[in-house]
């Protein structure tokens, strides 16, 4: 049985397979930096963090961190849900003319 948040995951693989960004999967454990986003990805000059979650499951205060660092930095930190549009994440990276910066933490409570 695939654990919930390896599905949203594998949604966000393929949506970042099709539109043809560098990512990977950082290591957390020995060796890795703890609260890191679950991918971190690259599309056209622009560096993202996006962290997965399933069900009510939202990033921890380590997680949360590490995301407002990002944007601090000019990066785009991305909550990545089991119920968020695949469209979303797409226009996200592709540089729909809509504003979504931050969007999906904005959300968050």
């Amino acid at each position: 049985m695939t654990a919930p948040e390896k599905k949203v995951k594998d949604r966000v693989k393929k949506i970042l397979d099709k539109i043809g960004a560098y990512y990977f999967f950082p290591a957390t454990g020995y060796g890795g930096r703890k609260g890191v986003p679950d991918i971190i990805a690259c599309y056209k000059g622009k560096f993202f963090g996006i962290e997965c979650k399933a069900g009510k499951n939202k990033p921890t205060k380590l997680q949360q961190h590490e995301l407002d660092k990002i944007e601090n930095a000019g990066g785009c930190a991305i909550v990545f849900t089991d119920t968020t549009e695949s469209i979303d994440l797409e226009r996200q990276f592709l540089g729909n003319k809509k504003d979504m910066s931050h969007w999906a933490l904005q959300n968050i409570s």
